[in-house]
C-alpha cells in the first residue's frame, strides 16, 4: 500500500530480482551441460588402432599369432566404444530432457514477470494513505448516519475532487496544510495553479479566507455595472497591482497580460457586442433577434473576462454566468463587484449546468487552438449538452491557422451536430500575412430534433 511512486519503486525492486535469479539459473544449467560434455564426450576414452595395422602391414615379417591377439584386442575396444557411445546416447537423452525442462520454467518465468511489470490496480483508498488527516478527512468517504440509502446505492459519500489532486500529493499536502478554525492562507496563486493541473474542484477546506480591511458596500445596480470598484473591496495580496487605479492603467504598460485592457471599461469594453460590422464581430441584437423575443433568457460565457459579456447582456434582461480565471488579477471579485455572477473554474471541468437547459452559450477567443483537439472535442460535446433544443453558440473569435480550419476544425464542429446559422472567417494580419493566421466566428443552433 502506498502512493503511486512508492508502488511503482516496489514492482521495479521485484522486477530486477526476478532477473537476476533468472540469471543464476541458466548459469547452472549451462555449466551442467558444459560438465556432461567435457566427461563423456566422443573422444574421451576412445582409442582407435590403426597405426597398428599400419605397422603390421609395413612389418617385412609378421606373427600370425600377434596379428590374432591385435584383432581380439581391436575387437574388445570396439565392444568397449559401443557401450560407451550408448552411455553417451543416454547422458544426451537426458540433457535433452532437462533443458526442455528449463524452457518450460523459463516460459513460466516470463509469464510472472510480464505480471509483476504490469501496474498494480488500486482503490481510492489506497491513494489516501500518505495524505495528511486533513486531506483524508475531506476527500476521503464518509458512511451516511443513517446507512445505505437508495437513492444513491451507497451507505458512504465522497467528496468531489479532481483526480489531478492525488497525482500532485505534495502540493496537495500544502493546500491542505492550515490551522483548522483559523486563517486560510492567502495562496490563491498557488491554488488556481493545482487546479489547472487537473486537481479540479480543490478540496474543501476548514478555515476562514482573509477579510479586506475597511470594506464597503458595493454600488447597486445598475450603476455597478458600468464603475470601478472600491480598493478596499478585496485582498489584493496575490496580485502584482495593489489597487484598480493600476489594473486600468495596465493597458499602457509592456508586457503580455491576460486580457490587459479589460478594467478599462470607458476603453474598448464599452463598446463591444454593440455593433455588428457583418464580419467577424456580431452585435448583440443581431444574435438576439434570431430567436422569438424573450426566448434568450439565461446562459454561460465561458472565458468572460472582467464580465462585459454578461453585463451587456444584462441590461437585455438575460442573466449570463462568467467563468473566469485570476491570471494576475481578480478577475472573479470584479465580476461580481459589477452585480454579474463569477464562477472560478477552467476550461477543463464539465460545465456545471443540467442538460438540455441553457438558452445561450458564449465564448470569445478561449475556445482556441491552444487546446488539444481531443479536449476542445469533449468541451463542444459538453456545451451542445447543456444548451436546450434551439439554444445558440456563439462562438467569438477562434484563433488558428489555415491548415488547421478546413482540416481539423470545420469537420469537428460539423461532428458535434450544431446547425450553421452564421459562420465568418477573417485573416489575423497583425502579425503579417505570411503566418497563414485566421479567425472565425459563428452563431451555432442546437437541433430541436
Amino acid at each position: 500500500m502506498g502512493s503511486e511512486e512508492s508502488i511503482s519503486r516496489k514492482h521495479t525492486c521485484q522486477h530486477n530480482q526476478m532477473k537476476y535469479k533468472l540469471k543464476i539459473l541458466m548459469l547452472i544449467v549451462l555449466t551442467n551441460l558444459l560438465t556432461i560434455y567435457i566427461f563423456t564426450g566422443p573422444y574421451s576414452n576412445l582409442h582407435y588402432p590403426i597405426s597398428r595395422f599400419s605397422q603390421l602391414s609395413t612389418s617385412p615379417a609378421f606373427d600370425p599369432t600377434t596379428l590374432l591377439l591385435k584383432l581380439n584386442s581391436t575387437r574388445d575396444e570396439l565392444i568397449a566404444s559401443r557401450s560407451q557411445i550408448a552411455d553417451l546416447h543416454k547422458d544426451l537423452r537426458s540433457a535433452h530432457s532437462l533443458v526442455e525442462e528449463l524452457v518450460d520454467q523459463l516460459s513460466r518465468l516470463n509469464g510472472v514477470i510480464d505480471h509483476a511489470s504490469k501496474p498494480t490496480k488500486f482503490t481510492y483508498n489506497d491513494l489516501l494513505d500518505d495524505v495528511s488527516d486533513e486531506t483524508k478527512l475531506a476527500i476521503g468517504p464518509h458512511k451516511l448516519p443513517l446507512g445505505y440509502t437508495p437513492r444513491m446505492g451507497s451507505d458512504e459519500v465522497y467528496a468531489s475532487v479532481g483526480g489531478g489532486c492525488l497525482k500532485h500529493q505534495e502540493d496537495l499536502q500544502k493546500y491542505m496544510s492550515y490551522q483548522v478554525g483559523g486563517e486560510c492562507p492567502v495562496d490563491d496563486v498557488f491554488a488556481q495553479t493545482l487546479m489547472l493541473k487537473g486537481c479540479e474542484p480543490l478540496p474543501r477546506r476548514r478555515c476562514h479566507p482573509k477579510s479586506p480591511a475597511n470594506y464597503v458596500e458595493p454600488t447597486p445596480l445598475p450603476e455597478s455595472l458600468w464603475s470601478i470598484p472600491s480598493d478596499s473591496s478585496l485582498i489584493w495580496d496575490p496580485y502584482t497591482c495593489k489597487n484598480y487605479a493600476c489594473l486600468v492603467e495596465r493597458r499602457k504598460a509592456p508586457g503580455s497580460y491576460d486580457c490587459k485592457d479589460c478594467f478599462h471599461l470607458e476603453g474598448r469594453e464599452k463598446i463591444r457586442w454593440l455593433f455588428d460590422n457583418g464580419g467577424l464581430d456580431y452585435g448583440i441584437d443581431q444574435v438576439l433577434a434570431m430567436k422569438p423575443p424573450g426566448t434568450i433568457r439565461i446562459g454561460l460565457d465561458i472565458g468572460g473576462g472582467s464580465g462585459t459579456f454578461a453585463a451587456r447582456m444584462k441590461e437585455k434582461n438575460v442573466t449570463i454566468v462568467t467563468t473566469s480565471m485570476n491570471f494576475d488579477g481578480p478577475f472573479n471579485s470584479f465580476i461580481a463587484s459589477r452585480g454579474l455572477i463569477p464562477m472560478h473554474v477552467s476550461v477543463s471541468q464539465r460545465f456545471p449546468f443540467f442538460e438540455n437547459t441553457l438558452d445561450i452559450v458564449h465564448s470569445m477567443h478561449v475556445l482556441s487552438n491552444w487546446i488539444p483537439d481531443a479536449m476542445l472535442e469533449f468541451t463542444l460535446y459538453d456545451i451542445y449538452r447543456v444548451l436546450r433544443p434551439g439554444g445558440l453558440f456563439w462562438l467569438d473569435r477562434f484563433f488558428c491557422f489555415g491548415s488547421q480550419l478546413n482540416a481539423t476544425y470545420v469537420p469537428m464542429f460539423d461532428r458535434v451536430g450544431f446547425r450553421k446559422l452564421r459562420w465568418n472567417t477573417g485573416m489575423k494580419l497583425d502579425r503579417g500575412i505570411d503566418k497563414n493566421e485566421w479567425y472565425f466566428s459563428a452563431v451555432l443552433e442546437k437541433p430541436t430534433t
